[in-house]
């Protein structure tokens, strides 16, 4: 099962960090520290998992990581899973995470993780909840991506309807205000109101 899963870039500085167990943030931080000195002394030529750090529960806990270009990509999972089999899931897993981030953010940096970490963590959650993998195929996830922001714009157009109104009826161009509306058999008598403008 996965534990954690954190992105720090080649300084340490964490970009992502979802852990799936809790721990006070202290802790978080320590292990985040922990696990960047961890990954980032060991040669780009040797195998990408290594066991945990002490705060993060030791040789109970494998650290499986890639490294693209200035970022880490670390999955801390439990040593019930066979290291092998989460190797070739994290590996698989984590190049679909890239992809899908590079698709959404069209050529992803580092700047993306900072500045649209709502989305990261959106993606992030269609593929891997409470430390279970839900989802490895790109498209399906671009999908969902898709849906959720569409909702997101039709969301912001009611949440900014109130608004459009009150700005489409200051910029009416009425000679005076009407004093009496009629509507079929409804006769509406309208206050004195002031100007809108």
């Amino acid at each position: 099962m996965i534990k954690a899963i954190l992105i720090f870039n080649n300084h340490g500085k964490p970009r992502l960090s979802k852990f799936y167990e809790h721990f006070n943030e202290d802790i978080e931080q320590q292990i985040i520290r922990e696990t960047f000195h961890l990954v980032s002394k060991r040669d780009e030529n040797v195998c990408n998992f290594l066991e945990g750090g002490m705060l993060i529960g030791g040789s109970d806990y494998k650290l499986i990581y890639r490294h693209y270009a200035t970022l880490y990509f670390v999955f801390c999972v439990d040593s019930s899973e066979s290291e092998l089999g989460i190797l070739d899931l994290i590996q698989v897993n984590s190049q679909v995470f890239v992809e899908t981030l590079d698709k959404c953010f069209e050529n992803v940096c580092e700047l993306d993780l900072i500045f649209h970490v709502d989305k990261v963590h959106h993606i992030l959650a269609e593929m891997v909840m409470g430390g279970m993998v839900l989802e490895t195929n790109m498209n399906e996830i671009i999908t969902q991506v898709d849906l959720q922001n569409k909702m997101e714009k039709s969301e912001a157009g009611i949440a900014g309807a109130p608004a459009r109104a009150v700005s489409a009826v200051k910029n009416m161009n009425l000679p005076e205000m009407p004093r009496n509306i009629n509507i079929g058999d409804i006769s509406i008598k309208v206050p004195n109101l002031p100007s809108f403008k």
